[in-house]
């Protein structure tokens, strides 16, 4: 565990994680506090990231639930193996087992399988925390967030056959949201809350070489510049740093030095990912924004 929120900055920057003050003084509170972390923000602004390099940085085991429509309990926390406890209950009747010793045999630990949820708690038990990361949360139904409501404030599962399994130390949990709906209050009020906003030009300058050291460095500069700009456009979905840094890597495999109009119009489908978005970029507008860019890049 770090002792100062600048040793968890360095800690992060050694995983190539450039963070913000802000964000580096709300990992370090989670991690004292052993309260969940909630992060909300645009998709491709570094939230999932943030879980795999405290995993590296931690020397821990990261677990991963991705959520979406229609998650239940059976996904999220365990389930029963069905076919193995009918084939265990056939063996059972005929060796001519007590009904009571049967019940007791079907559901155990045996016959689990647990899922991430309880394969947290689990290992956090065994004394070793792993990072827990429940991503894109805002995907998933109100139903399935109210039920972790439970586990964010005691770190506890109930299994009605087993009964309540309780972890000995908090995981470490990373809770995010791209806010295509509002999560609600309750769970807020258990997590630690951090807004992730697109980086500013010279934070994501610092990203693209760090991410991709090939780079030419007037093309980092063009590049960075250009998605800045491209960013204050009315885009049905604005393109993130990960978008940034394929669109980066596309670059370098066609050998480019820099920005021109040819080169941006072939590469557009690894920036934008709508059609909407494509067409508004006509050959005027992206070479203005090319021009713009080369302005840019040489004050930077």
């Amino acid at each position: 565990m770090y002792n100062s929120v600048d040793e968890l900055q360095v800690a992060l920057n050694e995983q190539d994680y450039i963070a913000e003050r802000g964000l580096s003084v709300a990992i370090y509170l989670a991690l004292k506090t052993g309260k969940p972390l909630f992060l909300e923000g645009d998709a491709g602004v570094g939230k999932t990231e943030i879980a795999k390099v405290l995993s590296t940085a931690l020397s821990t085991e990261l677990i991963r639930m991705q959520c979406y429509e229609g998650l239940d309990v059976n996904t999220a926390v365990y389930e029963w193996n069905y076919a193995g406890q009918i084939l265990h209950l056939r063996l059972m009747e005929n060796e001519g087992l007590a009904r009571e010793a049967m019940e007791s045999e079907l559901f155990s630990e045996r016959f689990l399988l647990k899922r991430p949820l309880l394969q947290a708690i689990e290992q956090s038990r065994a004394g070793q925390a792993p990072v827990l990361l429940i991503d894109e949360l805002d995907r998933s139904d109100e139903e399935f967030e109210a039920f972790l409501l439970e586990l964010l404030s005691d770190f506890q599962i109930s299994i009605p056959e087993l009964g309540t399994v309780t972890a000995t130390v908090p995981p470490v949990v990373v809770v995010t949201s791209n806010r295509t709906r509002e999560i609600h209050d309750a769970l807020k009020r258990r997590c630690l809350y951090y807004w992730i906003d697109y980086p500013h030009f010279h934070k994501e300058l610092q990203i693209v070489e760090r991410k991709a050291p090939d780079v030419p460095r007037m093309l980092a500069r063009q590049i960075t510049a250009f998605i800045q700009d491209m960013r204050s456009l009315e885009l049905f979905k604005r393109p993130g740093i990960a978008e940034t840094l394929d669109w980066t890597a596309a670059l370098i495999a066609l050998d480019q030095n820099e920005l021109s109009l040819e080169t941006v119009q072939d590469t557009l489908g690894v920036i934008l990912k709508y059609q909407d978005d494509v067409e508004m970029l006509d050959p005027t507008t992206i070479q203005n924004m090319i021009d713009r860019a080369k302005v840019e890049a040489q004050r930077a």
